[in-house]
């Protein structure tokens, strides 16, 4: 007879991945160990490694779970009904919101994926380019010159935000003078004012 999922299975689940977000992001990959993982987190080796057979494992499902948070939270901002810069704003808001209070599970996305295997890499990609094909196909729409089989421009200006918004944890604190909204609105209209120029 199959074994039933306890009741609190996924919450036992999210609290272990947390737990095992901040060691990794802390001691790094190859020194973070499954015990110290279990330990971190107030739970057994044995109840640990029911959840997850492998490191390897883990991380794969910090990864995915990260990144599926985010590519729901920029689907529910992708309102088509809206301005496409006004669009953007909310594209942009939506990546920040996620990322609040998730920067080690951030730096596991960054630092940690080579610890995946292609399977995982592959399923971890494609929700990558679903995420990102919300914002190409809205900086599409603001500037379509950004989109010419001469000279692609799409990518470098989408990847450009990318790279303001996924390495903002380095120096960004929520505690600090400038809000996370103040810096959503300097991205959006840094970004607004400069992509109409591209081209």
């Amino acid at each position: 007879m199959a074994r039933t999922r306890a009741d609190d299975f996924e919450q036992k689940q999210n609290a272990i991945l947390k737990s095992a977000a901040t060691v990794i992001a802390e001691r790094g990959m190859e020194k973070a160990s499954m015990a110290q993982v279990a330990s971190h987190g107030g739970v057994s080796k044995a109840l640990l490694y029911h959840y997850y057979p492998s490191k390897d494992a883990l991380i794969f499902d910090i990864i995915k779970t990260h990144l599926l948070e985010l590519d729901h939270a920029v689907s529910e901002a992708d309102d088509r009904a809206i301005p496409a810069d006004a669009r953007l704003r909310k594209l942009i808001w939506a990546v920040l919101d996620t990322y609040r209070d998730a920067d080690n599970e951030h730096k596991v996305q960054l630092n940690a994926s080579s610890a995946l295997n292609d399977t995982q890499k592959a399923e971890i990609r494609a929700i990558e380019r679903r995420i990102v094909t919300h914002f190409c196909d809205t900086l599409a729409e603001i500037n379509p010159l950004l989109v010419n089989k001469d000279k692609p421009l799409i990518m470098p200006v989408a990847m450009s935000l990318f790279g303001i918004l996924n390495w903002m944890y380095l120096w960004f604190r929520d505690d600090g003078k400038i809000s996370r909204e103040d810096y959503s609105e300097i991205v959006s209209t840094m970004m607004l004012e400069g992509i109409k120029a591209v081209g």
